[in-house]
């Protein structure tokens, strides 16, 4: 088998149970592995460390599938990994209440490169990865024979398989496509998915638990939701007994389908305000007109693709904080996000403390949020808690 032979330094996250194995702890490569092909990966003495597939186009050379020597890497291998996640799934969540759910959360469920979501009787997947696209007839093969879905489709349309050398693919993997929309059930929730088109793999799945904590603090609020998608946090703001909400999303779709949602939930939708355009700009706009929300929520998506992009990230995350300070009514809350994994918890806090100090505004927190529970992290892969949340009351 083709080798990858690690430098002295190269060893310490490795034996740590990292499982990336970047090209600058590569040493030398034996052997000509193709993209995605499994690769030994051995320390100086020749010692087996792992087994992982190669990635030659990116700066992570290798992504590990297994620690054990014992283990081989193929059809048997995917299938098991497979069912350890679905059984996973099973334990921790209500499926007579929650038909959408991720089932695959790549290097957390030990198939790094690898995300593949249920909604309903479909499953879409993300192949980010070479080693992944190296074995997806496999992996397909698997999904489709534990997980007995009507269709497999594909949404391969994310940045970083170029950093991988790989085109982006969308499409029908297995089974029949699946309708323009479906419909997601969380709890009392219903909310209509594009899955062929949305955010994702259609809809944001990692922040299902969090809309039972913005319905917690909603309760007679007026509530100004931005970067709204397709109105779920609208939808939960609604359910706590908000008095309106007030989303902004420059997707105008997006908006349309915010107003279904609100709709299909049965709430009046005379309580809930839509406006098209750029947060930043209509939330400058808003508190220049000296209006106040006694609940803002921020949930903008990801602003660091790279660590190079992390102080352009900051400063936007404290320019857009520091507009909901101002806007917020006194004992408002505030609840923002980060889903820049290379931004973290610390500097996320720190951005948004600046952001308080700035506006005038003495803050608390009152929660720490993250991601969905059936969106695991890995505890020697940190990077995996991408999504992070404070609770703020604002004085």
């Amino acid at each position: 088998m083709p080798a990858l032979i690690l430098k002295p330094t190269g060893r310490k996250a490795l034996l740590r149970r990292h499982p990336w194995i970047f090209s600058g702890a590569v040493g030398a490569v034996e052997g000509s592995p193709s993209a995605g092909e499994t690769v030994d990966v051995l320390g100086e003495n020749r010692a087996l460390l792992a087994r992982a597939a190669f990635s030659p186009r990116s700066q992570i050379a290798a992504r590990v599938w297994t620690f054990d020597p014992n283990e081989t890497v193929g059809p048997a291998f995917f299938r098991a990994r497979i069912e350890r996640a679905a059984a996973f799934r099973r334990t921790i969540l209500d499926h007579s209440m929650v038909n959408a759910y991720r089932v695959v959360n790549a290097e957390a469920d030990g198939l790094p490169g690898l995300v593949v979501d249920r909604y309903g009787a479909f499953l879409v997947c993300q192949f980010a990865s070479a080693g992944v696209e190296c074995w997806k007839e496999e992996i397909v093969k698997a999904l489709g024979e534990i997980l007995a879905p009507e269709g497999i489709y594909e949404r391969s349309d994310v940045r970083s398989r170029a950093k991988e050398g790989l085109e982006p693919a969308v499409g029908v993997l297995a089974g029949r496509e699946p309708p323009d929309r479906i419909e997601v059930r969380e709890g009392p929730n219903r909310f209509l998915v594009d899955v062929k088109a949305g955010q994702k793999t259609g809809f944001y799945l990692d922040q299902r638990e969090n809309g039972e904590v913005v319905s917690r603090f909603a309760r007679d609020a007026e509530v100004l939701n931005a970067f709204a998608y397709t109105g779920a946090f609208a939808v939960a703001a609604l359910r706590g007994g908000a008095r309106t909400v007030t989303n902004v999303e420059s997707s105008p779709p997006a908006l349309d389908r915010a107003a279904a949602n609100t709709e299909r939930n049965g709430f009046d939708a005379s309580r809930v305000r839509n406006e098209s355009g750029d947060a930043f700009t209509v939330l400058r706009r808003f508190r220049d007109e000296g209006r106040r929300f006694d609940l803002v929520l921020l949930d903008p998506p990801k602003l660091a693709e790279s660590r190079a992009q992390v102080p352009r990230a900051s400063r936007a995350y404290k320019d857009i904080n520091l507009l909901a300070f101002k806007l917020l009514a006194p004992g408002g809350t505030l609840i923002t996000f980060s889903c820049s994994g290379h931004v973290g918890a610390d500097l996320f806090q720190k951005i948004i403390a600046d952001a308080a100090l700035d506006a005038g505004r003495e803050a608390r927190i009152l929660r720490r949020l993250g991601q969905a529970p059936d969106h695991p992290v890995l505890l020697s892969f940190p990077e995996g808690s991408y999504l992070k949340g404070l609770v703020c009351r604002a004085d």
